[in-house]
């Protein structure tokens, strides 16, 4: 699995919502606690990596969800495609 900044910060968070960080190019031995975040270890990081991946990908795919459930809305409301990428800007 190709790990994204994005899931490292969501691994940390999950362990500690108040953490204060920094990284470089998605690599967990640059990580520098900040503001006195009481540093978390490389292979709980790790081990939540999945779980971050797995929140991330739910959000993703209810953006996706509600934006088609809107466009059927809109549809079923007697709007067409025309009008709803004009009114949505998709």
């Amino acid at each position: 699995m190709a790990i994204t900044s994005e899931q490292i910060a969501r691994a940390i968070q999950i362990i500690n919502p108040d953490a204060k960080f920094t990284f470089a190019n998605v690599d967990l031995d640059t990580l520098v606690w900040n503001d006195g975040t009481t540093p978390i270890s490389k292979s709980d990081i790790e081990a939540k990596l999945t779980q971050a991946k797995n929140e991330i990908d739910t959000e993703i795919q209810a953006k996706i969800d509600k934006k088609a459930s809107g466009k059927q809305k809109l549809k079923d409301l007697g709007l067409d495609d025309d009008e709803i990428k004009t009114l949505t800007g998709a």
